[in-house]
């Protein structure tokens, strides 16, 4: 008998997987809208795309949050024990599905105001460049260089960059199957099922073009080096444990061999390529160069969604897979906290960029975050993803008050020519503030009460020293979030001010779902943190 024979015979007596479609219908849903958005992109013609993707891309992320909620209560695993249904994947993947639907709400966004209108087309007439006023974020056509003839012909032919709603989506379909995923192999597709578009979708402002393409390929080198990190990590726990899923290695430590070597090696090695995607120090250089020259869409979809993926898949590993293996990876995760924390508090004190700004303090809340996984107990993965939601909605809101601020250039980054915005327009800076100060983790809103809640859970867990470092960074963290509020309403606005642009009800709508979030989690949190803690309960 040859080989293949031999191979054919073997796979002929295994038994099928079981597959459940019903249990997988959230991220069926997602997957199949994104493949329906390719098709659209490919058969209809230019002027009918955009709004046929974002009629599909709303609909089918509100029909897989519906599928969601019909699965509460589901604890399963499914394809043979590849994906897990349990209640952090449920809570983790209702949480990313309504990040992204304001998120594509601000993708969406084509409107700018008249005076915006008229200065570009001053500098129009200067740089012979087209007029942004009623596109989008995105270039027509990436390659092209700005204000070519290639680009104002493209934009002719393609008002929008409509491609980036079925990326937007495959990319929301690898984070609804990252936290799900119950062995490395499917977790690694995962991976790189989300970070692919991401990639691409960096490189596609339609301002500041050759920054937007330097951070896509600092993120895809970057990216691709802790995908391989990971890869490599794998291999060594597949070695110790003789298999991939993520309950078989949990077991594989419970018989306590001897040598653990290659799980440790393995376990610190995965760690890398995960702590790559929340962007905690020491692996958080991409962080603020990619949030910069990303369009300001994309970069809110990344900071807010991304970071619930990756944590949560961070859950899975060290709470079902490692819990044998505590006493080894709490010690390293206490150093990288501590260092997320104070690293990216200082660093954002520094800043005169408001993306940077929120790129340092999103590398700090990282570090807030792993305080709940340092915990290792069921309080710290209720708080810890209580902290994803609320953060989630906060980010996503403060940078879409970013693509308000705009001037002839584009958007208005440099903290300078925010002097005096909350006298000029005190709806936005007060909204604004409003973001900040949840940040800073003030009472009333939704980050003093998921602070509170990830340093109660690590108190429990014996990590007090944790907590009162991540009070110290909390409060320096405070004084550039202050001081940015003080700028916007006691500073007397430049005679260049830029002009805060009237949005489209899409960018209104998903600030105000920030605002109520962020207002009603501070106020009447305790709806969703006994949700989360009824689904704080793995599936193994």
């Amino acid at each position: 008998m040859s080989t293949s024979e031999f191979v054919l015979a073997q796979s002929a007596t295994l038994p099928a997987p079981d597959i459940e479609y019903g249990q997988l219908s959230p991220m069926l849903i997602v997957f199949g809208v994104a493949v329906a958005g390719v098709l659209v992109e490919a058969f209809l013609p230019r002027r009918g795309r955009y709004s046929s993707h974002l009629v599909l891309a709303i609909g089918g992320l509100t029909a897989a949050f519906v599928a969601v909620v019909l699965l509460a209560g589901t604890r399963d695993s499914v394809i043979g024990g590849a994906v897990a249904v349990d209640g952090p994947t449920l809570f983790l993947q209702g949480t990313i599905l309504l990040i992204s639907i304001p998120a594509i709400l601000i993708i969406a966004e084509r409107s700018v105001d008249s005076g915006v209108r008229a200065a570009t087309a001053e500098v129009t007439a200067v740089r012979g460049a087209e007029p942004e006023g009623g596109t989008d974020a995105f270039t027509p056509q990436a390659y092209a260089v700005p204000g070519s003839v290639a680009e104002r012909e493209a934009t002719r032919n393609a008002p929008g960059h409509t491609e980036v709603f079925p990326l937007t989506l495959f990319a929301v379909g690898g984070m609804l199957l990252f936290p799900a995923s119950n062995d490395l192999l499917t977790m690694f597709v995962a991976l790189e099922v989300l970070s692919l578009p991401l990639y691409l979708l960096c490189g596609l402002a339609r301002r500041r073009r050759l920054l937007s393409q330097e951070a896509a390929m600092k993120y895809f080198l970057l990216g691709a080096f802790s995908s391989a990190f990971f890869l490599f990590g794998v291999a060594l726990l597949y070695g110790y444990a003789g298999t991939v899923a993520l309950p078989g290695i949990g077991d594989a430590l419970a018989r306590g061999a001897e040598d653990r070597t290659l799980a440790l090696i393995g376990t610190a090695l995965l760690s890398v390529g995960l702590l790559f995607k929340i962007g905690a120090v020491p692996f958080h250089s991409w962080i603020p160069d990619v949030y910069q020259g990303a369009p300001t869409p994309i970069t809110a979809f990344m900071a807010a969604a991304t970071k619930v993926a990756a944590v949560g898949a961070m859950l899975r590993i060290f709470y079902v897979a490692l819990p044998d293996l505590r006493a080894d990876w709490r010690p390293v995760m206490w150093g990288v906290a501590i260092l997320t924390m104070v690293v990216g508090a200082v660093m954002a004190v520094t800043q005169t960029d408001v993306k940077r700004m929120l790129a340092y303090s999103s590398v700090a809340h990282a570090g807030f975050i792993l305080t709940g996984l340092v915990a290792a107990n069921r309080a710290g993965l209720s708080s810890t993803m209580f902290y994803l939601l609320a953060y989630g909605f906060s980010t996503l809101g403060a940078f879409a008050v970013v693509t308000l601020v705009r001037d002839s250039r584009g958007e208005a980054t440099d903290l300078s020519r925010w002097a005096g915005l909350g006298r000029r327009s005190p709806l936005v800076g007060g909204v604004f503030a409003l973001f900040l100060l949840a940040f800073a983790g003030i009472p009333l809103t939704s980050g003093f009460v998921s602070k509170f809640a990830v340093f109660q859970a690590a108190i429990e867990g014996g990590a007090v020293p944790l907590v009162l470092v991540g009070v110290v960074s909390s409060a320096i963290a405070a004084f550039f979030y202050v001081r940015v509020i003080v700028l916007m309403f006691f500073s007397e606005p430049q005679s260049d001010a830029p002009t805060i642009v009237v949005p489209s009800m899409f960018t209104a709508a998903a600030i105000a779902v920030g605002v109520v979030v962020t207002v009603v989690l501070g106020i009447l949190p305790q709806g969703a943190l006994e949700l989360a803690d009824q689904a704080a309960v793995f599936f193994r």
